[in-house]
């Protein structure tokens, strides 16, 4: 199964499902990463942590440990 963590920079993918549970699935859903939303990679940190992304119009930065989470296409 493909993760959030494993897209190249400047890739786009669809996200296909969220893995956890309770508070930590609903803050990434809060962030507005739901299932059929388009995601494109812009920025890796140096250090691989966190990860700047695009979706839904705006620009988010999400830790690796909760890219591994989100399933993508």
């Amino acid at each position: 199964m493909r993760t959030l963590k494993d897209v190249n920079v400047g890739e786009t993918v669809v996200v296909k499902g969220l893995r956890g549970e309770g508070p930590v699935k609903r803050r990434i859903m809060d962030m507005g990463i739901t299932k059929g939303v388009e995601i494109q990679v812009r920025k890796v940190a140096p250090l691989g942590d966190p990860m700047e992304l695009n979706l839904r119009g705006y620009e988010l930065s999400v830790r690796k440990a909760d890219a591994e989470m989100i399933e993508v296409e």
